[in-house]
């Protein structure tokens, strides 16, 4: 695949890799065209977890893929929360709030995280400490400076690290969270022959500010018509199957795509696309968008409102699928 909107983030720029797991990331840096988005994808390994750390620029969008994990979260006015995630569940961070997640399952928890920024800026606990003096912290905690000699001294953060021990996990974790959202949990939003759409908005999940994310399933048979987000750049990564994604240009060229697992791509704010799914029985989607709740624009007309939607032009929604008439063509 060689394309401006696309790259492939399974295999992008490693943050941290190691026997604990892995840190990937797609950022301006090596997708030029990113404005106001990024990306990550991380695996953290059983009794393993990323650090606690913080994202001091943007807000942090989060869709768990697999295995079940615990995050805390300190927020601003020293709240703090815990709470637990599975496959499907999705967990908002703030920026600036203090957060860490943990395996405490059997298999590995694979994770996709969006953030609000190009190049977002972190912080981590650890790295924090280090650039403190042993007299600044035994005056903070009110302990004697040599309590904190054996602290290790070092401003690079150390992104995944292993857990001493059992998980503690408390009792409430397991319990519903203001953070947290089981979007594959949703009824369809959108729910045709041939696709569905599961929403994470604003109107379902009050805790988003500036990002949401829909996740959008088309069967072979089926394309994400032709239309565009007329306030809101779109950021996907493909978690199953493959698509050929199409996108005009500013200056009319047309770019044409292949999209295959662990691929993302971006389209900036009204740009015309579609999708169409190639060589696979289907594909799965979880795209992200820069407002809280998006609307779309879609060149069909229609001569009645279907299920989620308004008719003939404008959608409130983010997503409709259709069938396709014909076989794909080729991609060029």
């Amino acid at each position: 695949m060689t394309s401006p909107h696309a790259t492939s983030l399974r295999n992008g720029e490693i943050v941290e890799e190691n026997e604990l797991g892995s840190i990937r990331r797609v950022t301006a840096d090596t997708l030029p065209i990113l404005s106001g988005m990024s990306i990550k994808r991380i695996v953290i390994n059983p009794g393993a977890m990323r650090t606690p750390h913080w994202h001091a620029d943007c807000n942090e969008l989060t869709y768990c893929i697999s295995g079940t994990s615990f995050v805390s979260v300190l927020d601003s006015y020293s709240r703090f929360s815990s709470f637990t995630v599975s496959a499907g569940d999705m967990f908002h961070i703030d920026s600036g709030s203090l957060h860490h997640i943990e395996n405490i399952g059997d298999e590995p928890a694979e994770f996709v995280l969006a953030f609000r920024s190009e190049r977002p800026e972190d912080f981590g606990l650890a790295a924090s400490f280090g650039a403190m003096t042993d007299a600044v912290l035994g005056n903070t905690y009110d302990l004697p400076a040599s309590d904190f000699t054996a602290m290790r001294r070092d401003t690079t953060d150390r992104k995944l690290a292993r857990r001493s021990g059992g998980a503690e996990v408390p009792a409430t974790a397991w319990f519903d969270d203001p953070h947290k959202f089981s979007v594959e949990a949703q009824s369809p939003a959108i729910g045709v022959a041939v696709g569905s759409a599961r929403l994470a908005r604003a109107q379902y999940w009050p805790a988003l500010k500036d990002l949401s994310m829909y996740s959008l399933r088309i069967r072979e048979d089926g394309m994400r018509e032709p239309h565009w987000h007329p306030i809101t750049a779109e950021m996907g990564y493909v978690h199953e199957g493959s698509g050929r994604m199409t996108v005009m240009d500013s200056d009319g060229t047309l770019d044409t795509y292949l999209l295959e697992e662990g691929d993302v791509y971006f389209i900036p704010r009204a740009y015309p696309h579609h999708i169409e799914v190639v060589d696979a029985p289907d594909i799965h989607f979880a795209i992200f968008s820069t407002s809280r709740c998006p609307a779309t624009s879609d060149t069909a007309r229609r001569p009645a409102p279907t299920r989620g939607r308004y008719s003939p032009r404008r959608s409130t929604c983010t997503s409709t699928t259709c069938r396709r008439s014909r076989s794909p063509r080729p991609i060029r």
